[in-house]
């Protein structure tokens, strides 16, 4: 069993980017991974069974996708009854004061972006399973399709769905960091500014905007979407978080490997509140714009130094 352990610890921080990217969930990640280590030791615990096994990293990424399969099933209930719009929950890491190095840049290009969580959000469970398998850990499509309890062809079909809509599908993301850098500072100058105009020109036309609260903070009931209607809802928002929030601080951070803003302060009722935002770009304009803030998804996220700058952020 010792073993065992050692074996699965080694793969624990795979098998977490595997259940990440299915789910958008770190807690619900974490929970898939644990009831994979319970499977593999369960099945694999005599020697006789584990010595049939030849690609142990290939057994528990198959094994956790099955597991994570279940969960996006189950979700998908749960989801539509969901105060408000969802959003994934995001990994924030602190923006040293130059930005990412290229070697900081490279050891996280496998950071899966809120872009593209957002997309595969709209696929059906087992076209996120095929897809996130498949195309971003290589995983076979005999392994899949044993995953899935369907046919290798039906697998092939489900994945190529899916790569369709990732491909299609809005938001657009390609801008690298210091272009988004650029891009969400014309955004808060546009902003602090209040002119729709210089706003609209940051914003893509079809930019989209969502807001996750929860149901604990005021937020848009449904997806934002085209630059006009973005625009004007932003600069009410920002207009009304003087008077919603007080001891407000913001810094640059890095959500999901891109480039992000968190901000802390207190809501005028004395809760505390933080808001993660997350921006896709692409082609010179900001595509989207995610809000994060449901206290239970921004919880594992730390709070901002003392040092840091008041609102606006210093970009």
């Amino acid at each position: 069993m010792r073993d065992l352990a050692t074996e699965f610890e080694a793969e624990r921080s795979h098998l977490m980017a595997v259940a990440y990217r299915m789910l958008g969930s770190r807690a619900e990640a974490e929970d898939a991974v644990q009831e994979t280590w319970l499977r593999y030791a369960d099945a694999l615990a005599d020697p006789a069974a584990r010595a049939q096994i030849r690609d142990l990293r290939g057994w528990l990424t198959t094994t956790v996708g099955r597991i994570c399969l279940d969960v996006l099933r189950s979700a998908r209930v749960r989801r539509e009854a969901y105060p408000g719009q969802w959003l994934p929950e995001p990994l924030v890491n602190r923006l040293p004061d130059g930005g990412l190095d290229p070697s900081e840049a490279a050891a996280r290009s496998d950071e899966v972006s809120m872009a593209l969580l957002v997309v595969l959000e709209r696929l059906t469970p087992e076209q996120r399973v095929a897809f996130v398998l498949h195309d971003v850990f290589a995983v076979p499509f005999d392994e899949i399709a044993s995953a899935l309890g369907t046919t290798v062809e039906a697998a092939r079909q489900l994945a190529s769905r899916a790569r369709r809509a990732v491909a299609e599908g809005p938001p657009k993301h390609t801008a690298d960091l210091p272009e988004q850098r650029r891009l969400a500072a014309a955004f808060f100058s546009a902003v602090e500014s209040g002119d729709v105009d210089e706003l609209l020109a940051v914003l893509a036309p079809d930019a989209m905007m969502i807001g996750d609260a929860g149901g604990v903070f005021p937020a848009a009931g449904r997806p934002l979407s085209g630059a006009t209607e973005v625009a004007r809802f932003v600069l009410g928002l920002f207009n009304r978080s003087s008077k919603d929030m007080s001891n407000i601080q913001a810094a640059p951070v890095e959500v999901n490997g891109g480039f992000g803003i968190q901000v802390d302060g207190d809501y005028k009722d004395g809760r505390p509140m933080r808001i993660v935002i997350a921006f896709a770009a692409a082609d010179g304009r900001i595509t989207g714009v995610f809000n994060q803030l449901n206290p239970d998804k921004v919880a594992s996220v730390p709070a901002l130094p003392r040092e840091a700058a008041m609102w606006p952020p210093a970009l």
